[in-house]
């Protein structure tokens, strides 16, 4: 089945179920070229993705976790509506965690997906204010119950052309400095 991410190949049941559903396919088709994203869609985002799970050797059960991560992440930006505040329900993550919350009751994939873009909204808020929010920072770190897989696709959704590779570090920085181990 031919779907809008080049290259895709479905490696298990489930991501041959993504690959059908209509929703995920108008998803991945959504976007064009612009700041963060200059491969354009969802779609060639989430190529870059794979192939980046590819080029870090990434096997078993945490490739398939990651591939599903990249698969629906940012699958229902296309969903947000205009006009609205980016945030709550409205959010892509939230609405992507609702999609996936059909496909698993795993927490730790669907917090994931929920709280991916936090990192980097928080880092932003601290250039902005030039103090971290340390009460959203805790309340993040509160709702991720695998801090290893949640910093591993932090690092992979930050790792694409076009993004600023300095959220990350400090991200990672900042849990070192916290003493928190992933």
């Amino acid at each position: 089945m031919r779907t809008p991410i080049p290259g895709f190949v479905a490696e298990t049941e489930l991501e041959r179920r993504l690959a059908g559903d209509p929703l995920l396919l108008e998803g991945w088709a959504w976007g064009s070229p612009r700041h963060g994203h200059p491969e354009g869609s969802v779609g060639a985002h989430v190529a870059d993705l794979l192939r980046a799970i590819d080029e870090w050797d990434e096997v078993g059960t945490r490739r398939a976790e990651l591939r599903f991560l990249a698969l629906v992440h940012d699958s229902l930006k296309s969903q947000v509506l205009k006009g609205r505040p980016n945030s709550g329900e409205n959010h892509h993550a939230a609405r992507a965690r609702a999609f996936a919350e059909g496909l698993t009751d795993d927490e730790r994939l669907l917090a994931t997906i929920e709280e991916h873009d936090r990192p980097y909204g928080l880092w932003r808020k601290l250039r902005r204010k030039g103090e971290l929010d340390e009460a959203a920072f805790e309340t993040m770190l509160g709702k991720i119950p695998d801090l290893s897989l949640f910093v591993r696709f932090v690092e992979l959704d930050g790792s694409t052309t076009g993004k600023n590779p300095e959220p990350v570090k400090w991200f990672r920085d900042e849990l070192g400095r916290r003493g928190r181990s992933y």
